[in-house]
């Protein structure tokens, strides 16, 4: 957290002093995403060697097939030294605070070009900056998701983080420098309620989920004790673990509902581009295909890992994602 409010702070502080003028980051996009694709393809390449000459833990492998490994990775947590991340350096320290950088970046451009800064702009950026802020507020929780715990470090982790997130998650901004939209007082305070709901039920899923694994399900989930399953598991050493999964609160609702409010949230930043071009929903789009896919991918290690307590946990709690539907 301190890491990205100190990133902004001084990335608008030499904007305000006149040390950098961060419109020459969206008049040269091309060369930087250029320079982003080759470049990350190339350390994509190094971690796939890296995968197979020095990794850095047990937790690495061949499956066999150059491509796959190439795509999904070989390593599941690479280091550069004892104490560089390259999971966490790719996916936070430069994913997500380039998404945050740029989408100012863009607010910044807008101001010098017309004088002022819409308030489609306002509402898209301050959208995102929020939801960022989020992540890094929760920052720790994320270890424990997919893309940290199970998904190895490969071309569509690193590749994904270092390129498709700053060029494809930053594009409704992107679209609003020249694109500017007048919404309105109440239509803009309507979008910004709207999405921070969301962004805030977003949180508070995941705010449930990580009480209830630090309590071992002793708190409470809106205001009463939490409903769970206590499953058993083997793991590749054949060791017996006990985990318990929750069934209550966001959690009572589906299995992944908490890719529903993310899902809104994105709309909602992008809904001040307004209809007049498709482009901007282009990220929406691809997220919903994302989460969904991620959200299968979940399913299928769950009832792998867990057997007849996911069956058990699916009875009690049937949908998958949106309830009633799937």
């Amino acid at each position: 957290m301190e890491a990205y409010l100190t990133t902004l702070a001084v990335y608008i502080g030499i904007w305000r002093l006149g040390w950098f003028n961060p419109s020459i980051v969206y008049d040269h996009l091309g060369e930087i995403y250029s320079a982003l694709i080759i470049g990350s393809f190339i350390f994509c390449v190094f971690l796939y060697i890296k995968g197979h000459v020095a990794p850095s833990s047990t937790d690495s492998g061949s499956s066999g097939n150059v491509i796959a490994d190439f795509y999904w990775g070989m390593e599941l947590y690479p280091r550069i030294g004892r104490s560089f991340d390259i999971k966490v350096f790719t996916n936070c320290r430069f994913g997500m605070m380039s998404w945050a950088v740029l989408a100012v970046s863009y607010c910044i451009k807008q101001y010098e070009q017309n004088g002022a800064i819409a308030d489609s702009m306002l509402v898209s950026t301050g959208l995102m900056l929020v939801y960022i802020t989020k992540f890094f507020w929760w920052e720790k929780g994320y270890w424990s998701t997919m893309d940290i715990a199970h998904d190895r470090a490969g071309f569509y982790i690193c590749w994904g983080c270092l390129v498709w997130v700053p060029s494809v998650y930053t594009s409704p901004a992107l679209y609003l420098v020249k694109h500017p939209n007048t919404l309105g007082l109440s239509s803009s305070l309507a979008i910004l309620f709207a999405g921070l709901l969301c962004i805030y039920i977003n949180y508070d899923c995941d705010r449930q989920r990580q009480l209830f694994r630090a309590t071992n399900g002793k708190c409470r989930i809106w205001g009463k004790p939490p409903s769970k399953i206590e499953a058993a598991y083997v793991t590749e050493l054949g060791e017996t673990k006990k985990s318990l999964l929750l069934t209550s609160g966001w959690w009572g609702v589906s299995h992944h509902f908490h890719y529903i409010p993310e899902i809104a949230a994105s709309f909602f930043w992008t809904l001040p581009a307004l209809f007049e071009n498709y482009l901007p929903y282009f990220y929406f789009l691809f997220l919903t295909i994302l989460l969904f896919d991620r959200a299968q991918r979940d399913e299928q290690r769950c009832r792998t890992k867990y057997k007849k307590y996911w069956a058990a946990y699916c009875k009690q709690v049937p949908y998958k994602v949106i309830p009633f539907l799937y």
